[in-house]
């Protein structure tokens, strides 16, 4: 990686993996190790991420917490599964995860736009597990309707029959300058360390994305709002919700979307908006979202 545009780590990350579920999941640790006085935070990363992007807001927290965050399942260093993705299997890996590295203790967790998703979901389904949790953009999906089910199903079953097409890079350089193109806003040294994470070096020097390119097929089980919103709707832990005020994933949900149905469904939720972010708010603001996630905390 050049090292002009190379990110200056200010906490040092440590790397683990651990067996969840029948697969080999990576943790990217920071901070000491968990202690009776000091439980970890969970960080639950976005779709097409990996936990290691959480640095810089790591780095700018002003206390050292002891830090855990996985890769799920088919990103970043994780293992791929053979049968395919289903999103339940994110809440029994999250809670696997959680009874090994935090048994019988209620935790805090952290989670970006499907990270935030996930959690919002245990957290009504497993309240007594969750202490507290902090959504990053986490806004669940827009309404579906019976009618899209056949469709779906097709494209699904089409392209089950078509190889995965798994892009790659001359180099890391060349994956960083992508990155800095799509999300101008990360600047040259936090995109250099970003395409790190989400990309792995293959034979003859290329560089590939991590993440499993099954990702990209379509779910053939449709998303109900009416699921994740019953779920919600069982959460005791207070929630501080985190909106990029530049982010266009809001406004794609219409009337769901506002403040008053965000706060129709979660019982114990506080909202701010971080300014001049959009929707990958914890690597472009880390600076803006880092102090509110820690006051939070340090109050629960």
């Amino acid at each position: 990686m050049d090292s002009l545009t190379a990110y200056p780590l200010l906490r040092e990350p440590r790397h683990q993996t651990l067996r969840v579920r029948g697969l080999d999941m990576h943790l990217t640790r920071w901070g000491p190790e968990p202690s009776g006085s000091a439980q970890p935070v969970f960080l639950l990363h976005g779709w097409l991420d990996s936990g290691q992007t959480f640095q810089f807001m790591v780095d700018a927290f002003e206390r050292d917490w002891p830090v855990v965050a996985l890769d799920w399942r088919g990103f970043g260093r994780s293992e791929w599964p053979q049968q395919g993705y289903w999103f339940p299997d994110y809440l029994g890996d999250l809670d696997t995860l959680l009874e090994l590295l935090s048994p019988g203790v209620p935790v805090r967790l952290v989670g970006h736009s499907m990270g935030g998703n996930i959690a919002c979901s245990y957290a009504g389904i497993r309240p007594e597990r969750v202490r507290c949790l902090v959504n990053l953009e986490g806004f669940g999906l827009e309404r579906t309707a019976p009618r899209q089910a056949p469709a779906r199903l097709r494209k699904w079953l089409d392209q089950l029959k078509t190889p995965s097409d798994r892009k790659d890079y001359a180099s890391f350089e060349e994956l960083a300058a992508l990155i800095r193109f799509r999300n101008p806003r990360f600047g040259a040294a936090r995109a250099a360390l970003v395409a790190a994470a989400w990309g792995t070096q293959v034979d003859g020097g290329r560089v590939r994305l991590a993440a499993d390119p099954r990702h990209h097929w379509v779910n053939p089980v449709l998303y109900k709002r009416e699921d994740a919103e019953a779920c919600w709707r069982e959460v005791r832990a207070p929630q501080l919700l985190l909106i990029g005020e530049l982010s266009d994933f809001i406004t794609k949900l219409g009337a769901d979307g506002t403040d008053e149905a965000f706060r129709a469904v979660f019982p114990h939720i506080q909202i701010a908006r971080i300014a001049g972010a959009g929707h990958m708010l914890h690597i472009e603001k880390p600076e803006l979202v880092a102090p509110l996630i820690e006051a939070f905390l340090a109050a629960h």
